[in-house]
């Protein structure tokens, strides 16, 4: 689910990342080329995601710094005129319909139908004949203007990364029409200056237009680079999420191909095959995000090495854990493991001792560990002492689900085997109603604090990267053998995309 957030803020510039470069990667050889993660975006998705491209387009009108445009031209009895455009603004701007297409092995195409706008800015001219004493003089005009635009979009590889160029821009013009002064009545000096400029007008505007359309696409797809690394990296931990192939394109669909190796410190997993098959994604959702089950073992064992697979439980937690059930057997086993010293005054700590192991299956995320369990009471002013330690061979099945923009693990099946065991209170280990509470109690409550406490933890830090502010609908994640797959549909949060560029245009 992780990767949703990165893929859904770009809108406009996820088509210029995704889609099939002109101009290929070079990607090294094999193992480099294995695919650790892939994403799918379906039709459905390219569809929703271009009713935002008319955001992108008022952007680049609004940002584009039109020059002032002059030119002169010699009239029969007039003589040389000379006139000059300046201070041009663009006012009542509004789009008909966007539509998108994808080409099967080309590109992606955005037509953007009966763009209207109305230009402002201020006219001077002036002009010397044989009967004529030189004269200039300035007046407001507007320019009614009625425009197609036709977007090809080009891709360059650079540094590993899949840069835009939609500098293959086409705008057709049906209406630009000058108005002087507000004057709306066709005149000798309007048809004058309308011949004289129409021409020059149109280039500028396409020259400017196109550039800024090009400008924000780039700004944009660089905050949504920026936006993914940061997204796949958390401290020393960090997910290579550069392109393994060329991405695909097809009728139905977009799809890419990462490496997924993941980098702590100055060590990388290494990826020697893949288990990617295009049949394995279907086209009836709008975003899909396959891992593989090397991806996910290879975060496991950086979590591991982090010191990040600890968990530390006191007061009412350590009492909703040693209280799961209330028999004579219980309350036995805390009076002998507490002695008597209340949930406040001590703490249960959790960790890890070896490396996890996972493995996908139907059933769902297979999780073998070596865990130990430690309680020490805290005294007052005395130093801490060890009441309780025990090391457990532990197998867990989990199924997960994302709902109400949380994260949920839920242990499905599991089984532990005590390896080790020590308590202050029973040295010798001879009363075996202690071990087998314990072990009911790790069962029963346990694992399920564990579990549910690594998924909080990883909202936590999916929604650190701002995952919380999209709209995600009916999520399944599926485990099958050797991976998982995430499909989804969503829907788009306008308000992000607008706020972006109030910030950086």
């Amino acid at each position: 689910m992780c990767w949703a957030g990165k893929m859904m803020l770009g809108t406009f510039s996820i088509w210029l990342v995704l889609v099939h470069a002109a101009a290929a990667c070079e990607f090294g050889p094999f193992p480099y080329r294995a695919t650790g993660i892939v994403c799918r975006m379906t039709k459905p998705a390219a569809l929703l995601l271009n009713q935002e491209t008319a955001q992108v387009i008022q952007a680049a009108f609004r940002n584009a710094k039109f020059p002032n445009i002059t030119g002169e031209r010699s009239m029969r009895l007039l003589g040389r005129v000379a006139y000059g455009l300046s201070n041009i603004q663009v006012n009542d701007l509004s789009i008909e319909r966007s539509e998108v297409e994808l080409k099967e092995d080309d590109a992606v195409h955005i037509s953007i139908k009966n763009v209207t706008a109305l230009f402002k800015g201020t006219l001077t001219y002036g002009y010397a004949g044989a009967w004529f004493l030189q004269l200039f003089h300035s007046v407001d005009f507007e320019i009614q203007s009625s425009i197609d635009l036709q977007l090809n979009i080009d891709l360059m590889c650079q540094k590993e990364q899949v840069t835009p160029d939609a500098s293959d821009c086409y705008l057709t013009f049906h209406k630009l029409t000058l108005h002087l002064q507000g004057d709306k009545q066709p005149g000798w000096l309007k048809q004058l200056f309308t011949d004289f400029i129409s021409f020059t007008l149109k280039l500028v505007l396409k020259r400017e237009v196109c550039k800024e359309i090009n400008a924000v696409a780039q700004t944009l797809t660089n905050f949504i680079l920026d936006l993914a690394a940061n997204f796949v990296r958390d401290k020393d931990i960090i997910v290579d999420i550069s392109l393994a192939s060329d991405p695909v394109i097809k009728a139905s669909y977009i799809e890419s191909h990462h490496k997924g190796l993941v980098l702590y410190k100055n060590s990388s997993s290494m990826l020697s095959d893949s288990v990617f098959s295009p049949s394995l994604l279907t086209q009836s959702r709008m975003l899909y995000f396959w891992l593989s089950e090397h991806s996910l073992s290879s975060l496991a064992a950086a979590a591991f090495l982090d010191g990040r697979l600890v968990l530390n439980l006191r007061g009412e937690k350590l009492q909703e854990l040693f209280e799961v059930e209330d028999t004579e057997v219980q309350r036995k086993a805390v009076q002998m493991i507490f002695q008597g010293t209340s949930y406040n005054d001590s703490v249960a700590k959790v960790w890890s001792l070896s490396q996890p192991q996972i493995s996908l299956q139907p059933e769902g995320t297979v999780v073998r560990s070596l865990v130990a369990l430690e309680v020490s009471i805290l005294p007052t002013g005395e130093e801490p002492l060890v009441s309780l330690y025990m090391e457990k061979e532990i197998t867990v099945t989990i199924q997960a689900t994302y709902a109400e923009k949380k994260l949920i693990l839920q242990p499905v099946d599991s089984s532990i085997e005590i390896k080790v065991f020590k308590c202050t209170a029973d040295p010798s280990g001879e009363d075996p109603s202690i071990q087998s509470f314990l072990q009911n109690m790790i069962l029963v409550a346990g694992i399920r604090e564990v579990t549910s406490s690594i998924g909080s933890a990883l909202t936590s830090l999916m929604n650190s990267k701002r995952l919380d502010l999209f709209d995600i609908i009916n999520p399944e994640i599926i485990t099958r053998k050797g991976y998982v797959i995430a499909q989804l549909d969503f829907g788009f949060p306008s308000h992000l995309l607008l706020n972006f560029f109030d910030k950086s245009l």
